[in-house]
């Protein structure tokens, strides 16, 4: 009896730590800015992408793209991930045209930055 006890606590365990890791995370402008403000390694990340949260329920995500020399020339970009049909304005964003690695050059690319980090200048960094 006590073995089965063990084991639905520990599926029960499991399952809590799964549910929690999937529960999106809620930011706020402070916890944005301090991710924001974290060293990076640009080897580890590059060409990846990761889900930090949500900022007045949108997904705001950080990119790490590179191309050609890498992982010397990989950035970091962190922008919403905006809903289909969702306008960057609507959502508390402002529009930046920014340079993204792409094979030998680089090319524009127009993103959806939360307010906080444009007022910061922590959107982007090479």
């Amino acid at each position: 009896m006590r073995l089965v006890i063990s084991i639905v606590m520990l599926f029960a365990a499991i399952a809590g730590g799964w549910v929690n890791a999937t529960t999106p995370v809620s930011l706020d402008a402070a916890a944005l800015q301090a991710w924001a403000r974290r060293p990076w390694d640009k080897a580890s990340l590059m060409n990846t992408r990761l889900e930090l949260g949500r900022y007045r329920g949108v997904p705001v995500v950080a990119e790490f793209p590179c191309s050609d020399v890498c992982p010397q020339y990989t950035v970091r970009i962190i922008h919403f991930r905006l809903p289909p049909g969702t306008t960057c304005a609507s959502v508390g964003g402002v529009e930046k045209e920014l340079l993204v690695p792409i094979a030998i050059t680089v090319r524009t690319q127009v993103f959806c930055i939360p307010a906080p980090l444009v007022d910061s200048g922590l959107y982007e960094t090479r």
